[in-house]
């Protein structure tokens, strides 16, 4: 009888502790909630409040971008209406493209039009809070990141419908004959450590954005367009994230929509691929002669990939995301891509596994050969993975850089994660100083990556970056790794200037070239437009050369959009990636660059203000805007724990608990 007792306890405990699993998830979303200031963390935003205080709702977004070649021009429009009792001070996060420059802001109230300025970074700040205080309406733009922008607007009336319309340029490149465009429209949920609280200041305050709970969507509307003009015929026009309409007059031109404009598009990256018949754009020169300045952009098409006679012993260590907000789908993506990978090593390799969340741990002390009961064994340590905790990718690096290497093989890290951490710059100072040793290749997972992260592992660590929105293409992709690594298409690139005096050219030196994409090089010029423009370097055991030559292009003033994308790739130079985050030159220059190219930087922020007092008695209420979670982004993300049953679900728990257990007592009474 005492035994049978201790036995109902034990059933009736554990199926209190599961049913209460939520609640005390639950819990610590709260606290994390209530001290969002001091963590940078992000929270779940509780719908049912007061919905005349509490939100401006995004009524709609529009994009609309135009393609012409390799330059992409694009146009986001989105309008908000304050439709409770209370004028609102607003403030929203939303994402960019790595590579846009964000070179004009415009805000609508009502009937009034203000075309926002361009002003150094506290000075624009200073003035929005005056005019905020003052009760005026007002608008800031402010880069955290060079994917990541912040808009508060102030004094919203009751009744308002504000307009802001970003105007921004970027290029296009093509990867393999794909030409690939995104547009991101949600920015996922960044780790910060506890050692960031006191540090994180402004540029971090961002972090602690809420999120709509329970995969809830914002009722706006989105509608993306985007017209293709590639000049020369085109095809294959897919999109791997939405459904698309494709409509073709003309096989050179191209209007692409979203079909279903009931499948809200915010909550993933926007794709739209596309190929051009025939042959690949060749290699070429666009010229710009502006006012002052002129400018250029060079774009050399790679030598085709070679068979590889010798390739040298390789050692592969892949690091593995394993946090919370790889939970589910992104893991389970990132567990048939690193199989892929692991499987398919040459007996000669070498490898390890790094695993991270907020802890670390690795497969072996030193890399190990790649034999069948390595890699079953690798594989048996993937597969017990489930995602949960922080994201402490530099401790994850740190860890695979100590890892003993031996001479002569070429070491290849390759970071496999969602790339939803706000350290970034720490992440890039760890692979810069490994860089001698070691090159870094960044594998993205899921719908809405933190490219600028995963891309800049690639930058920083001379190699290259994927992004795998399904396990479809885990593959695939792992396929065009091992092929880049083991033939790189070309090496040791040198471009020199014959007769042309070119000046001031990004980037400065040039990287290896993995994949089947142009190289690229920005640059301003003085003088008349004559001499060549000479480019070489290594294809295997081969010399590669190509010559342009620069009085065959001519001038056009459509290619006004080369000053914006040059100096967003000196601003990248100077401030992405933690190269020269402290230096104070540095950031003067790029405060220069901001303010004469009317460019929104890291030191520079757009600022519009209308001088009429709209809000004399000073009573608007601040607000967060809430951001859809990406899709398939676990709320892991947010909590940090486990969901457990629903209310309610102990019950059932006790009850299916307590049949196995009567059955289990049956059938020993029949035995006996």
């Amino acid at each position: 009888m005492r035994r049978r007792m201790r036995g109902w306890i034990w059933l009736l405990v554990l199926a209190l502790l599961l049913g209460n699993s939520r609640t005390v998830w639950a819990m610590e979303g709260e606290e994390r909630k209530e001290d969002e200031d001091v963590t940078l963390a992000p929270y779940f935003y509780i719908d049912g409040a007061d919905p005349t205080v509490d939100h401006l709702p995004l009524k709609s977004t529009e994009v609309k971008t135009t393609i012409n070649g390799m330059i992409a021009d694009t146009y986001v429009t989105q309008i908000y209406a304050n439709e409770g009792k209370h004028a609102i001070n607003a403030s929203y996060v939303f994402p960019a493209s790595t590579r846009v420059s964000v070179h004009g802001m415009t805000m609508q109230v009502g009937d009034q039009i203000l075309r926002a300025q361009i002003k150094e970074k506290e000075e624009a700040k200073a003035e929005f809070e005056e005019a905020k205080s003052e009760g005026k309406s007002a608008s800031l733009l402010e880069e955290k990141r060079a994917n990541v922008f912040t808009m508060d607007v102030a004094n919203i009336m009751p009744g308002d419908v504000i307009s802001i319309e970003l105007h921004y340029t970027e290029m296009i490149e093509s990867t393999e004959g794909v030409y690939s465009f995104v547009f991101p429209t949600v920015v996922g949920p960044r780790y910060a450590r506890p050692m960031e609280t006191d540090s994180g200041g402004d540029d971090d305050d961002w972090v602690s954005i809420p999120y709509l709970v329970d995969d809830s969507m914002p009722e706006g509307s989105y509608d993306i367009s985007v017209k293709l003009s590639g000049g020369v015929p085109l095809k294959g026009i897919t999109s791997p994230s939405h459904e698309i309409s494709v409509k073709q007059d003309d096989d050179t031109e191209a209007q692409v929509t979203l079909s279903n404009p009931r499948d809200y598009a915010g909550n993933r990256d926007f794709i739209l691929e596309y190929e051009l018949a025939g042959e690949e754009l060749g290699s070429g020169l666009m010229l710009y002669e502006g006012e002052e300045e002129n400018f250029f952009l060079l774009t050399v098409q790679p030598p085709k990939r070679y068979e590889p006679e010798d390739i040298p012993d390789r050692e592969y260590i892949f690091v593995l995301d394993v946090s919370g907000s790889m939970d589910g789908y992104p893991l389970d993506t990132a567990k048939v891509l690193i199989r892929d990978l692991v499987r398919n090593l040459q007996e000669t390799d070498r490898f390890n596994v790094v695993l991270f969340s907020d802890r670390v741990s690795r497969l072996a002390m030193k890399s190990v050969e790649a034999t069948r009961e390595n890699i079953v064994r690798a594989i048996r340590m993937i597969d017990q993975q489930e995602g949960g905790g922080g994201t402490e990718m530099e401790a994850a690096l740190k860890l695979a850089n100590a890892i003993p290497r031996n001479e002569g093989t070429a070491r290849s890290v390759i970071v496999i994660s969602d790339g939803f951490i706000s350290s970034e710059e720490d992440v890039f100072g760890e692979i810069r100083d490994h860089l001698d040793t070691t090159s870094f290749f960044g594998f993205g997972i899921g719908t809405a990556v933190n490219r600028y992260l995963m891309e800049g592992i690639a930058k920083v660590g001379m190699g290259e970056s994927f992004i795998v929105t399904d396990d479809e293409e885990a593959q695939e992709t792992a396929e065009r790794f091992r092929t880049y690594v083991q033939a790189p298409l070309l090496t040791d690139i040198q471009v020199d200037f014959q007769g042309f005096d070119a000046y001031d050219i990004e980037p400065e030196q040039m990287s290896t070239l993995f994949a089947q994409k142009p190289v690229v090089l920005f640059g301003k010029w003085r003088g008349e437009a004559t001499g060549n423009i000479r480019i070489s370097g290594k294809t295997g055991n081969e010399i590669y050369r190509e010559t342009i030559e620069v009085k065959d292009t001519e001038a056009k003033e459509e290619h006004e959009a080369l000053q914006y994308l040059w100096a967003r790739k000196r601003v990248e130079r100077l401030t992405d990636y933690g190269i020269n985050q402290e230096k104070e030159e540095a950031k003067a220059e790029v405060t220069a660059l901001g303010l004469r190219y009317h460019m929104a930087t890291p030191y520079t922020s757009f600022v519009a203000v209308l001088d009429t007092v709209r809000n004399p008695e000073g009573d608007s209420r601040d607000v967060n805007q809430p951001s859809a979670l990406p899709k398939g982004v676990s709320e892991l993300s947010i909590g940090g724990y486990r969901r457990g049953p629903e209310p309610g679900d102990w019950l059932l728990i006790a009850a299916a608990l307590t049949a196995a257990f009567l059955g289990v007592r049956r059938k020993r009474r029949e035995a006996l």
